[in-house]
């Protein structure tokens, strides 16, 4: 599988790559803190 090969060495490292993981964390984590906000809004603001 993919998931568990282990790093090439004499692969070079691709900036591109990195900065995208980045950016895709952020908007996976930011994704989910609103998730969790409108969660906890709708269950205090249930009336």
């Amino acid at each position: 599988m993919y998931f568990f090969r282990k790093k090439d060495p004499n692969r070079p490292t691709n900036f591109n790559l990195k900065v995208m993981h980045i950016i895709n964390a952020i908007a996976i984590s930011m994704f989910l803190m609103v998730i969790i906000y409108k969660l906890i809004y709708w269950i205090i603001l249930k009336k």
